[in-house]
């Protein structure tokens, strides 16, 4: 798929809301905003490490030539709060016939541009076979920034579980994904909330895997290994999935609560059928209509307080 229209879509929609940043990171590091912790007065603080994208101009060489450390100074008084934007990039999340991966890179650029509007630097990384920053996706120009292809064999578990994230301290966290993997939740949660100043997690589902209906006998592909399962998709099975949904989803809750994490269910809108007319295809590439298409993502970040109106 296109991903930049779906991103610009967010950006559009977030240009409308803020962060609603919680104390925590207000302690963020090198901005202009007044706060109680580190920023950039003559007022001397502390040191701490050097982190990509850190303000050059803070290095200490003196500490640098002694110990071959890269550690900046910090200051009293400013902040600068900072997000970072984590998008499963696993082959589910572009689950064919869906627009679940349109839903994912709108919610990264509403968050974006909410983070703008906050006063807030923001960033994006993908989760998958590694956890990576993406290269250029930082700034304050998120509508050009460069976005990733959502093709990872691997769930972003795999990602977490072999490295620890370099993420900025004392920062915001979003990890937006369908949380569709059988590893324990732990596994993610713990590096996203280490010296985190608050971690949302975005469970991004289509309404097919929400609440799929009877389909009858199907052939079940599995898009991120291709094995294939033979199975009748009646009552009696949909009860048995519901089931086994509800009781993922409730682990992911109580490892949410457990690492202080709040938790954010988003329903993706329903995919236009292909066998649809051309010039409806044509209107949906439109960005008005995916705006007003996506719109119905931004509520439950609302109503759990991740946004607020400017």
């Amino acid at each position: 798929m296109d991903s930049r229209p779906a991103f610009l879509s967010g950006l559009a929609l977030g240009s409308a809301f803020r962060l609603a940043l919680p104390r925590e990171a207000m302690r963020g590091l090198g901005g202009a905003r007044a706060g109680a912790a580190a920023g950039s007065s003559l007022d001397f603080l502390d040191f701490r490490e050097y982190h990509p994208g850190d303000d050059l101009r803070r290095l200490d060489w003196s500490v640098y030539a002694r110990t071959d450390r890269e550690v900046v100074k910090l200051y009293r008084e400013e902040v600068f709060p900072r997000l970072d934007i984590v998008l499963d990039a696993s082959r589910s999340m572009d689950l064919p016939g869906t627009a679940k991966a349109s839903s994912a890179l709108a919610l990264c650029g509403a968050l974006a541009a909410a983070a703008a509007n906050a006063g807030c630097a923001a960033a994006l990384w993908t989760a998958g076979e590694s956890v990576r920053r993406v290269e250029g996706a930082s700034g304050a120009e998120p509508a050009a920034w460069p976005l990733p292809a959502l093709d990872s064999p691997a769930p972003p578990s795999e990602g977490f579980a072999r490295e620890h994230p370099a993420f900025p301290r004392a920062g915001i966290r979003a990890f937006v994904s369908d949380l569709l993997f059988p590893d324990d939740p732990a596994t993610v949660l713990r590096p996203l909330a280490d010296g985190a100043a608050a971690v949302w997690v975005l469970q991004v589902l289509a309404p097919d895997e929400a609440d799929p209906e009877p389909l009858g006998p199907r052939r079940l592909v599995d898009v991120e290994t291709g094995a294939a399962l033979d199975a009748v998709l009646d009552e009696t099975a949909l009860s048995s999935y519901r089931a086994a949904l509800a009781a993922h989803r409730a682990r992911w809750e109580d490892a949410a609560r457990r690492h202080g994490a709040t938790l954010v269910r988003c329903l993706a809108p329903d995919e236009v059928a292909s066998s649809k007319s051309k010039v409806q295809s044509v209107k949906l590439q439109d960005n008005s209509s995916l705006v007003t298409r996506h719109s119905s993502l931004l509520s439950p970040l609302l109503r759990t307080a991740v946004l607020e109106p400017l």
